[in-house]
C-alpha cells in the first residue's frame, strides 16, 4: 500500500508539471498544427501514467480522471475549444483544476435545459424535463452513503445470495460510489476555490427514456466532454452526406462506440487483463436502442407518447438487465470486488496501526495530512499540508544539503562578481588619486555585506552604522 501511494504521487506530480506545460503552449502557441504536435505527447503520456498504479481505487480514479477526461479536454484545447479554452486565459490554478478533475465550472445560471441534448430535435416528455440544482441536500448523500454501507454489509454473506443478486446490487453500488466519489471532488474544489460547479448525476433512476438516461441524467461530466470531441464533429460531417433530419443517428453511434473504447481502457488499467469486448457491446447495443428510440419518436412526430410511469421503470430494467449480462461479468472476471475488499480493509489496517501506535506508546504524532484541499498556494499544499511525512523526510535528506552546497555556490560566484564590479564602480584601480584607500575600503565593505546576503540571509547580517567609519 505504501508504495502504490508513492507511485500516486509521482503520478499526479508528472500530471501536474505537464498541466503546467500546457497551459504556457495554449497562451504561447495559437491553435493549429504546432500547437496539436506540442500538446501530442502529454496525451500519450497521460495514457502511459494510469498503468503505474495497480490498486482499484486509484487506478481507476486516475485513469478516468486523467486518461480519459483530462485527455480530451487537451484534444479540444489543441484546437482551441473546450473548458479549457478562454479569452483571457484561465489561471494556472483553475486551468489545472478544469484539467484534471471531472468537474465543469457553472458560468452563468441557466433556465432548464438550456443545453441541448446530444439529440436536440427531439424534445422529451414535460415532465421528464427536471430542474438541474447545483447543490442536493445533504440527506440526499447520506442516504446513498447508508444504502451503500448496506451493500457492503450484504456482501459478506455473498456465499449464500444467488449470483445474479448480488450482480444487481454491483449495478447499485457503481451508482452509489460513482456519484459519491464525483460529488467528493466537487465539494472539496467547491470549498477550495469558491467556485459554482455543475451537478454531475441527476437522479438517473428517475429517467424517462434512454435519451433522458445518457443525456441528462448519467454522469454528466462524460455527456459534456464526449459532445463536442465526438458527436457535434460526427454530427457536422453526417449533415453533409445523409441530411439533418438523420444526423444525429451516426453521431450517437460514434458517441457510443468512443466511451465503450475508453471503458474498456479502464478496464484494461484496472485488471491488466485481456479485453473480451463484452463492455463495447454493452455500449453498442445502448446506442442503436437510443437511435431506435429517435427514429420512433420522429415516425410517431408526437402524436404518441409512453407515460413516464409506465416508460420509466422500462428504461430502469432495460439498463440494468443489460449491465447485469454485459457490464457487469468483466469487473468480476477481474475480481475487482475482492481487491477492492482488501485494500479497503489494508487501508482500515494503516489507520489502526497509527491509532495503535500513539495508544500503546503514549506518544503525541504529528498529523501526516493538513486538509490539503485548503491550500492557498503550491508551497502551501507540498510543503504545509500533503503527505508531511513524506516532506519531514525530504527536507533533512535532499532539501537542506543541496541548499547548503547552493549557498556557497552562489556566495562563491556572487562575490566573485561584486568584487571585480565595485573595483570598477569605486575607481580602485586609480590608487594615486586622493582617497583611493577610502575607495578599496567601502568597496571591501559593500563585497563583504552582499556575500554574507547570499551565505546566511539578510537576517545573519546585522552591521551597525559605525562599521562603514573609514
Amino acid at each position: 500500500m505504501e508504495g502504490e501511494f508513492n507511485n500516486f504521487i509521482v503520478v499526479w506530480i508528472t500530471v501536474l508539471a505537464s498541466l503546467c506545460y500546457c497551459h504556457a503552449i495554449g497562451k504561447l502557441i495559437p491553435k493549429g498544427t504546432i500547437r496539436v504536435l506540442a500538446i501530442l505527447p502529454i496525451i500519450c503520456l497521460f495514457f502511459y501514467l494510469p498503468l503505474n498504479l495497480t490498486t482499484i481505487y486509484l487506478g481507476s480514479t486516475t485513469s478516468f480522471f486523467i486518461a480519459w477526461l483530462a485527455n480530451f479536454k487537451l484534444l479540444l484545447l489543441a484546437f482551441c475549444e473546450g473548458p479549457l479554452s478562454s479569452n483571457p486565459p484561465l489561471p494556472l490554478s483553475r486551468f489545472i483544476l478544469i484539467a484534471s478533475l471531472p468537474i465543469k465550472i457553472q458560468n452563468h445560471p441557466s433556465p432548464p435545459n438550456s443545453e441541448k441534448p446530444l439529440n436536440a430535435e427531439i424534445k422529451e416528455h414535460p415532465s421528464s424535463q427536471t430542474t438541474k440544482e447545483c447543490h442536493k441536500s445533504p440527506r440526499n448523500y447520506a442516504t446513498k452513503v447508508v444504502l451503500l454501507a448496506t451493500l457492503l454489509r450484504i456482501y459478506s454473506y455473498r456465499e449464500y445470495i444467488n449470483t445474479k443478486i448480488i450482480m444487481l446490487l454491483y449495478c447499485f453500488h457503481i451508482y452509489f460510489s460513482l456519484e459519491l466519489l464525483l460529488a467528493i471532488v466537487a465539494a472539496l474544489v467547491r470549498a477550495s476555490a469558491q467556485l459554482e460547479l455543475e451537478p454531475q448525476f441527476d437522479e438517473p433512476y428517475l429517467s424517462s427514456s434512454l435519451q433522458d438516461f445518457w443525456g441528462k441524467r448519467w454522469n454528466l461530466m462524460v455527456s459534456s466532454i464526449l459532445r463536442p470531441t465526438v458527436y457535434n464533429p460526427v454530427r457536422w460531417v453526417s449533415t453533409r452526406l445523409v441530411g439533418r433530419k438523420w444526423a444525429p443517428l451516426p453521431s450517437i453511434l460514434a458517441t457510443f462506440l468512443v466511451s465503450a473504447m475508453m471503458h474498456e481502457l479502464i478496464f484494461y488499467y484496472v485488471g491488466r487483463v485481456k479485453p473480451t469486448w463484452e463492455v463495447t457491446c454493452f455500449f453498442v447495443m445502448h446506442g442503436l436502442c437510443l437511435a431506435a428510440e429517435i427514429c420512433i419518436k420522429k415516425a410517431v412526430n408526437g402524436k404518441f407518447r409512453l407515460s413516464p410511469v409506465v416508460s420509466g421503470p422500462l428504461v430502469l430494467v432495460f439498463v440494468v438487465v443489460t449491465g447485469i449480462w454485459l457490464f457487469i461479468p468483466p469487473i468480476l472476471r477481474c475480481e475487482a470486488d475482492v481487491r477492492a475488499g482488501r485494500e479497503t480493509l489494508a487501508f482500515v489496517e494503516f489507520v489502526k496501526n497509527v491509532a495503535l501506535v500513539r495508544a500503546s506508546a503514549q506518544l503525541e504524532l504529528e498529523p501526516q495530512f493538513d486538509e490539503p484541499y485548503l491550500f492557498s498556494s503550491l508551497q502551501d499544499f507540498w510543503g504545509k499540508r500533503w503527505n508531511l511525512m513524506v516532506s519531514s523526510i525530504l527536507r533533512p535528506t535532499v532539501y537542506n544539503p543541496f541548499r547548503s552546497i547552493s549557498t556557497l555556490l552562489i556566495a562563491h560566484v556572487g562575490g566573485h562578481l561584486l568584487l571585480r564590479h565595485s573595483w570598477a564602480v569605486f575607481g580602485c584601480g586609480n590608487l594615486h588619486k586622493e582617497g583611493g584607500e577610502r575607495k578599496i575600503l567601502a568597496a571591501s565593505v559593500v563585497v563583504g555585506a552582499v556575500g554574507a546576503c547570499f551565505r546566511g540571509g539578510y537576517r545573519n547580517l546585522a552591521v551597525r552604522s559605525t562599521d562603514f567609519t573609514v
